[in-house]
Formats: structure tokens, sequence, C-alpha cells
């Protein structure tokens, strides 16, 4: 992370330097003379110039901001994406958990089962000897009758001493002989018995074994499915790197182009400055015309006097001049009107800024012939004397304030 920064932060050095470069051929040659009317259509033009430039700068910032939040979007998702696969590997492994423990067990079943056969098998050898043994000792009976011949039975029979003796004889050869039934029967059986057994629990061991084989096939395609969820992630994880490369990019172009508007700014600011320095109007201590040359007679000066209308005794803050209706009202002097319009008191007046915190008044006109903006000349035509607002009769109230404050006019006037 520490060289994406470093790496961001060149590129935006390498940008602003460059651009810093070429700064000189760029930047506008301000007039030493400010005061120049030729040089502020320049002065407005290069103003356009570099607002168009500035506002094309914001456009590729914004198609930059753009970009990178699709960027962190996609990494949203993948990342998204990614805690889906975390969340399955989760489960799975759970599923693995149950499994092993399953299969833990059955491995305890086939070891139980493995005891119960070695104990049947240890019980099926026991049977087998004794059967063996039974066995033999039949073989040497019958082997012996065989070799006495078919008379052994009736010498045992005749060699009866009596009745009873022969009664006893002929049972004790009857019982051998179902002893030797018996013992055969019991040998077979005790046999078989102990083989089924065995059979069985290979069978049960059987089962066992193969339960477990299958879980732990199902427990090795787990495994395999989590190594491909964990395959899945890590390429997220690149992927979602390179995304975050990207954005490191995006943001190091972003700050580039930040720089590069705040720049375009700065010359903006410089040439509005100069633009208003150029603009900028001055007084230069010039004799004031006549406002209202069709009549020159003062009707009342400037200073204190009763009211005509309130009959109080306040200033007087201008001079009232005497005109007829509808005679022209001058601009005393070169200007902006900065004010164009109606007051109650005032009736329909014009304020006139001739710089350097000297402003003109104009008073109770019954028309108005200029608008707020426009520049005026002096003894230019700007409205009608009337008799709007608190006047007695048709006159100029020409006020003039100096520093937002009313002084008398008839300096100016006289020069």
């Amino acid at each position: 992370m520490l060289m994406k920064d470093l790496k961001g932060k060149k590129y935006i050095l390498l940008i602003v330097f460059i651009w810093l470069l070429g700064l000189p051929f760029f930047l506008p040659a301000i007039s030493s003379n400010a005061g120049d009317k030729d040089n502020i259509d320049d002065i407005k033009k290069r103003i356009s110039e570099k607002e168009q430039e500035k506002k094309n700068l914001e456009n590729e910032k914004k198609q930059i901001q753009q970009g990178k939040r699709n960027v962190q979007g996609f990494i949203a998702s993948l990342e998204g994406k990614q805690n889906e696969l975390y969340s399955m590997i989760g489960e799975l492994d759970a599923e693995v958990a149950d499994i092993q423990a399953n299969i833990e067990a059955l491995d305890g079943q086939i070891g139980i089962k493995e005891e119960e056969i070695e104990i049947t098998r240890q019980e099926l050898i026991a049977a087998e000897e004794t059967a063996l043994e039974q066995y033999n000792a039949m073989k040497i009976r019958i082997r012996y009758m065989y070799e006495r011949g078919e008379n052994y039975y009736a010498e045992i029979l005749l060699g009866a001493e009596s009745f009873g003796d022969f009664l006893n004889k002929s049972e004790y050869v009857q019982m051998l002989n179902e002893y030797d039934r018996k013992k055969l029967n019991e040998y077979q059986y005790v046999v078989d018995n102990v083989r089924a057994t065995k059979d069985v629990l290979e069978e049960e061991e059987a089962v066992l074994e193969e339960t477990k084989q299958a879980a732990q096939d199902e427990q090795d395609n787990l495994n395999t499915l989590i190594d491909e969820k964990k395959k899945q992630i890590d390429e997220y994880k690149q992927q979602i790197a390179d995304q975050e490369e990207l954005i490191a990019q995006y943001e190091a172009e972003e700050a580039a182009q930040a720089a590069v508007i705040a720049a375009v700014e700065a010359q903006l600011a410089a040439e509005r400055n100069a633009l208003a320095e150029a603009e900028r109007i001055h007084y230069n201590g010039g004799k004031f015309c006549w406002p209202a040359p069709d009549y020159t007679r003062i009707s009342s000066p400037y200073g204190y006097r009763i009211h005509p209308i309130s009959g109080v005794s306040k200033l007087h803050a201008g001079v009232d001049l005497a005109s007829g209706m509808g005679t022209r009202i001058l601009a005393a002097y070169d200007g902006k009107v900065i004010a164009a319009g109606y007051n109650g008191s005032m009736g329909n007046y014009v304020m006139i800024d001739h710089g350097d915190g000297l402003v003109t008044v104009y008073m109770h006109a019954s028309a108005l012939l200029v608008s707020t903006g426009q520049k005026v000349s002096r003894g230019q035509r700007i409205a009608n004397v009337g008799s709007t607002g608190n006047s007695t009769g048709p006159h100029l109230h020409f006020a003039v304030r100096l520093n937002g404050a009313y002084v008398d006019p008839m300096p100016y006037l006289r020069g």
C-alpha cells in the first residue's frame, strides 16, 4: 500500500510539474495600465477561456470520479462474492467436521467389531479344536469296532451273566451309539454356529468399512470443493488487488486534475482581480456638470432646514434644483449606475458611482432613462424632472455621498 501511495504521489507531482513548466506560456499578461478600457475586453476574453478550461477540467475530473466509483462498485461486488465463498467454506468446513466425527465414530464401531470378530475367531478355533477332539475320539471307537468286527456288540451282549446284565449292556451299547451321534451333531452345530456368527460379524465389518469409505469419499469431495473455493477466493483477491491498483491510479489522476483546476482557478482569480481593477472607476477630481441645466435656481440648499412636509428641523442632505416638469436630468460626472428605481420617499431615483467612494443621487424624477449597471458619461441625460415621492413640486433633489455619508454637493458643482 505504501508503494501505491508513493506511486500515486509521484504521478501527481509529475503531472503538476509538467503543467507548471508550461504555466508561463499560459498565464495571461496583466496590463500594467489596469484602467485602460481597451484591455478590459482582452481580460474578459481570457477569463471566458479560463472558465471554459476550468469547466472542461471539471468534466474530466467528474469522468475520473465516475470511473473510480465504477471500479469501487466492482470491488464491492468482488468482495461480496468473496464473502459468499468464505461463508460457503465455513459451511463446508462444518460438514467436513461432522463427517470426520462420523468417521471417528465408525472407526470406534469397527474397532469394537474387530474385537468381537477376534473373540469369535478364538471361539471358532476352540470349537474346532473341541470338535476335532470329539471327532478323533469317535474315529478311534469306530476304528476299534471296525477292527473287532460286527461281532463286538454281540460279544458284549452274549457275555452278559444275567438278563439284567444283558439289559444293562444293551442299554450301554445304545447309549454309546447315541453319544457318538450326539457328539457328532454337537460338533456340527458348534462349528456351524461359530462360523455363522463369524460371517455375520465380517459382513457387519464390511458394511462399516463401506460406510466409512463412503464418508471418506464424501469428505475428500468436500475438501476438493473447499480447495476450489479457496482458489476462487485467491482469484477474487487478485482481482480486488488489481482493481485497488486501478483505484490508486484514478485517485492520482483525480489529485493531479484537482491541482490543475486549482492552478486554473488561481489564474481566474488573478484575471478577475485584473478585470475588477481595470473596470474600477476612479474620480479624478474634475468639476461636475450642472445636473438640471434647463433651470439653475437652487430652491433649497444643503444644510438644516424646516422640512416642508413634516415641519421638523432636519438636515437637508442635498440641494433642490427648481426645474420644469419633464426637463433634463444629466449625469454630473462619468460613472456607473448602481441603482435606478422607485422609493416611497425618493420617488423615481438614480444613483451613480464615480469611484473612490463618491456617489451622486438624483431624486423625484418623472421618468428614468438608464438602468442599473449601465455606464454613463458626464452630461448624459439619465432622467426627466418630476415630483414623485415626498415632493411638493417639480424639482431635482441632487445629493452627493462620500464614503457612505452625505456631503455638501456645491464644492463639486463649483469645481
